[in-house]
C-alpha cells in the first residue's frame, strides 16, 4: 500500500475533505519550525554529568557497560566481557569507519564478520551514533554502515559510544540528527534503552522477550578531561 493510500484511508476514516489553506498553513509552518518541549533538568547536565547519568540509568535498565580511554582497548574489552558471559569470542561486527579503524587483530582469537546480523549470529558490534542522558537510550540510525539487523537478532549486543556523543535530552538528538544528515532523515530511527525485556506473563521479567537478552556498552571517553 502506498502512502498516499494509507492517507486517503485516513481522510476517510476522519469523514472530512482536505484541510482550509489556513489550516495546511499552519500546520506546514509548525512541522517546519521544530519547537523544542519543556527539558526537565536532568537533561540540562554538564558533558561528564550527562556521561554518569546515562550509565546509571543504563544500569538501572539492566544493561551493563565498560570504559575505554582509546579505540585499540576496544577488542580486549569485547573479548573480556564475551568470556565473563561464556560466551565464544565471535561477532557480527558493523561496517563503520569507527569500527573499521579499531585494530581488533590485536585479540587474535576474537572472530569477526563483518554484515548484517542474521539468526545465527550470537553477538552483535554495534556503532552507536548518539545517546541519551536524561532517559539512558542509545540512539541507532539506518545507514549502510550501522545495520539495524545487530540491533535486533543476535542475543548479546557490544555497542560502541562516544562519550563526547552522549547528550542531554531527545529534542537534542533530532536537532543534531536534522543537522548532519541535512534534513535527509534516515529511513529508521531506534531508541534502545537497555536490552529487550517483557513482563507481559504473570508480571515476570523476562529479558531477551522481543531481541536481545543483553545489552553492554563500551564507553569510549574521548572528552576532554
Amino acid at each position: 500500500m502506498s502512502r498516499a493510500e494509507i492517507l486517503g484511508r485516513i481522510q476517510r476514516g476522519l469523514h472530512r475533505g482536505p484541510l482550509p489553506a489556513e489550516q495546511q498553513d499552519a500546520l506546514r509552518a509548525r512541522l517546519a519550525a521544530h519547537p523544542r518541549h519543556l527539558v526537565p533538568a536532568r537533561g540540562q547536565l554538564s558533558p561528564a554529568d550527562r556521561v554518569t547519568l546515562f550509565l546509571t540509568i543504563l544500569a538501572k535498565e539492566h544493561g551493563t557497560s565498560a570504559r575505554i580511554a582509546a579505540p585499540e582497548d576496544a577488542p580486549a574489552a569485547v573479548a573480556t566481557y564475551l568470556a565473563a558471559q561464556n560466551l565464544p569470542p565471535a561477532a557480527v561486527i558493523a561496517p563503520h569507519p569507527d569500527l573499521r579503524a579499531i585494530p581488533w587483530s590485536a585479540t587474535p582469537l576474537l572472530t569477526l564478520r563483518e554484515g548484517p546480523a542474521t539468526g545465527d549470529d550470537a553477538v552483535g558490534i554495534q556503532h552507536a551514533w548518539a545517546a541519551l542522558a536524561e532517559t539512558g537510550t542509545l540512539v541507532l540510525p539506518s545507514a549502510p554502515d550501522r545495520p539495524q539487523t545487530i540491533n535486533l537478532l543476535p542475543e548479546t549486543v557490544i555497542v560502541l559510544l562516544r562519550a563526547s556523543r552522549v547528550l542531554p535530552a531527545m529534542e537534542d538528538a533530532w536537532d543534531l540528527l536534522r543537522h548532519e544528515q541535512q534534513n535527509l532523515m534516515p529511513r529508521t530511527v531506534m531508541f534502545v534503552t537497555g536490552p529487550s525485556r517483557s513482563a507481559d506473563v504473570e508480571q515476570i521479567l523476562e529479558l531477551g522477550a522481543h531481541g536481545p537478552r543483553r545489552l553492554h556498552v563500551l564507553l569510549l571517553d574521548d572528552t576532554a578531561p
